[in-house]
């Protein structure tokens, strides 16, 4: 249980405040971003560090997202420490440059308030962003608080750097539920305090006139195939050492850090799995289905890419039912995509689960407690498979 120490103290921020203050006390060396709501505060926070003194570091202010990202990539290649920052249309339009980032191996982190796709138009939360990035390449790390949120930006620069991992790594925090949402949390006290765990980047082939290399050359048929090969053995590879990095923050910190939060799930018969900041409104409500007599349990995700695929084998082998609750959808798909994550890892199990796709909270909505009691009663007909909560018509 974390307390206030000599390094770390207590306060108050928004998440976005948060995962300005991770970049702050992670010492990064580059920012470069571009605003777009409900990111914006983020990096305007760390320009306001850099513009007082407060951190040494170049604060790049580019034209758009996809020159953020370009930006970003460019500056870790010449081995910076650093942070960009973005949501919803903006990492749409890094789209092209998130491949890029991944393929080149490239030492970065970026923090994802994520925010619901348009059209129609809309500024609130909904995990469109990430599960669009899904297939890039990138670590996707989920926070369900802001402190989650700024500890996990921390983390993450270790794990980026790690010479046995060396992928950019994103950080989501839910739109306005979190990024503008005022909350407690613990933070240390400059990056003094934090050097201990997170020493100074030490780069790996870096960009250097004296000593020239190639990065992003031309492949044809003869050798890409064996280079997205080696990428995906690669990324893969990571597992064991994100979790060592996750399990020494959660020693450093004395907060706790795994792939995966599992409640109540010994002997649950049914289990709830979510992303994000909804995780806590289900473990509410799990809590009262107890009281009630109802076997449940909760499972949510920290680590979303690389999917944990053993580590939720083992959690749900023993369930009937298992409700996967997703914050988007995949048009013109079988079922939305942490669903279709799930059922690919549940799929040779044994005794295979029943699997129901919930969608809820789309565009910000409001997911409350008691509505977790009613999904129990729809997926009591064993036709449901698809249903989108508190969706009118």
């Amino acid at each position: 249980m974390a307390t206030e120490t000599t390094k770390q103290i207590r306060t108050g921020l928004t998440g976005d405040e948060a995962v300005a203050y991770a970049a702050l006390h992670t010492n990064v060396d580059v920012i470069a971003a571009y605003p777009i709501t409900p990111q914006t505060i983020m990096v305007e926070k760390v320009s306001e560090f850099v513009n007082n003194g407060e951190l040494n570091a170049e604060f790049v202010p580019v034209e758009s997202e996809h020159s953020a990202l370009s930006a970003s990539v460019g500056a870790s290649l010449t081995g910076a420490r650093t942070f960009t920052a973005t949501a919803s249309q903006g990492l749409a339009l890094m789209y092209e440059i998130l491949y890029i980032a991944a393929a080149l191996r490239v030492s970065l982190v970026m923090g994802l308030a994520n925010r619901a796709f348009s059209a129609p138009i809309n500024i609130h939360c909904s995990h469109d962003d990430a599960y669009a990035a899904r297939d890039a390449g990138w670590i996707e790390l989920f926070g369900e608080t802001v402190q989650e949120a700024y500890d996990l930006i921390i983390a993450s620069f270790k794990i980026t750097e790690d010479k046995r991992i060396l992928f950019p790594v994103m950080v989501s925090l839910d739109a306005f539920i979190l990024s503008h949402s005022i909350e407690p949390l613990y933070i240390y006290k400059g990056y003094d305090a934090v050097r201990e765990f997170l020493p100074d980047r030490e780069p790996v082939n870096p960009v250097d006139p004296d000593n020239p290399i190639t990065y992003g050359p031309l492949a044809l048929p003869d050798y890409y195939m064996e280079i997205k090969k080696q990428q995906a053995e690669a990324l893969k590879s990571t597992y064991p050492y994100i979790k060592e990095i996750l399990r020494e923050y959660s020693e450093f910190s004395g907060r706790q850090y795994d792939f995966l939060k599992k409640y109540y799930l010994d002997d649950a018969e049914t289990i709830f799995v979510i992303l994000g900041s909804a995780a806590g409104t289900v473990r509410d409500a799990v809590k009262t289905l107890r009281k009630e007599g109802y076997k449940v349990g909760a499972l949510s995700l920290t680590l979303y890419r690389p999917f944990p695929f053993k580590e939720v084998r083992e959690a749900c082998k023993n369930a009937d039912t298992i409700v996967v609750m997703d914050r988007s959808y995949s048009f013109g798909s079988p079922a939305a995509q942490l669903y279709m994550d799930m059922a690919t890892a549940l799929y040779s199990l044994p005794n295979r689960p029943r699997l129901v796709n919930v969608v809820y909270g789309l565009g910000g909505r409001d997911m409350y407690p008691h509505e977790v009691k009613k999904i129990l009663e729809v997926i009591k007909d064993p036709s449901v498979t698809e249903y989108w909560l508190g969706a009118r018509g």
